[in-house]
């Protein structure tokens, strides 16, 4: 089964300083048919104004994942971590038993594109930890480079959170194709930055997404594509 949303069926909110799309029910926006997809809580797509951006807030127990793809944000947080995210780059964050942090455009010229991904923690009361890599376009061509994992996991090379779920991202060129099993506990989400492929000859262009259940995956590109895909369990542990 691929279930696919077209950009414009995702929520969108705009204001002077934030465009958002919310793929599942967050903030003001609630949906009861939209509240997760497996362990994955939260699938935002925002785009912030330069020297704007999300003040100091808290969260727990909760796996926040950050995918730049224009411009750079300014992590803070009241653990002493400090970074810039730049293009390409990806920070994860465990909230655990607290946090509070900022993420906030520093260009005074330039606007921020980034995707903000929230996976239930398997446990409560972790540690609260913050970690960023940068992987770049030669080593995602044509593949689907793992880059987030769950902590158990024997991928290398990867950041890791406390939840059974694998993050890949792709740059395709066009005529390219990549196939991806599936297990049959498992499903995905996958989500097309930029460009337009075929999922098992379904098309999906720029911003559409699809989740796909009890099928294998086959990518082919219609022109050159970014991409990300989650797999993610069909049954998972939730804040233990």
């Amino acid at each position: 089964m691929i279930k696919i949303t077209k950009s414009d069926q995702h929520y969108r909110n705009v204001t002077d300083w934030l465009d958002t799309s919310h793929h599942f029910s967050f903030a003001n926006y609630f949906d009861p048919k939209k509240m997760n997809y497996g362990p994955l809580r939260v699938f935002n797509d925002d785009i912030v104004q330069p020297a704007t951006g999300f003040d100091l807030h808290p969260h727990r127990d909760m796996e926040i994942i950050t995918y730049v793809i224009q411009g750079q944000l300014e992590h803070k947080d009241n653990q002493g971590n400090h970074g810039i995210i730049k293009k390409g780059e990806i920070q994860t964050m465990t909230a655990g038993s607290g946090i509070m942090h900022s993420e906030y455009n520093p260009s005074q010229t330039e606007s921020l594109r980034l995707l903000q991904i929230w996976i239930f923690s398997d446990k409560k009361g972790l540690k609260p930890s913050w970690n960023q890599r940068k992987f770049t376009n030669d080593e995602r061509r044509n593949i689907l480079l793992p880059i987030v994992t769950g902590i158990s996991s024997n991928i290398k090379n990867t950041l890791r959170i406390s939840q059974d779920v694998k993050m890949y991202i792709s740059s395709l060129e066009k005529e390219k194709q990549l196939d991806y099993k599936l297990q049959e506990t498992r499903k995905s989400y996958m989500f097309v930055i930029d460009g337009a492929v075929k999922v098992n000859d379904l098309p999906l262009g720029t911003r559409d997404s699809a989740m796909i259940e009890n099928e294998n995956i086959s990518i082919s590109a219609q022109k050159p594509s970014e991409i990300i895909l989650l797999d993610l369990p069909e049954k998972f542990l939730v804040n233990q």
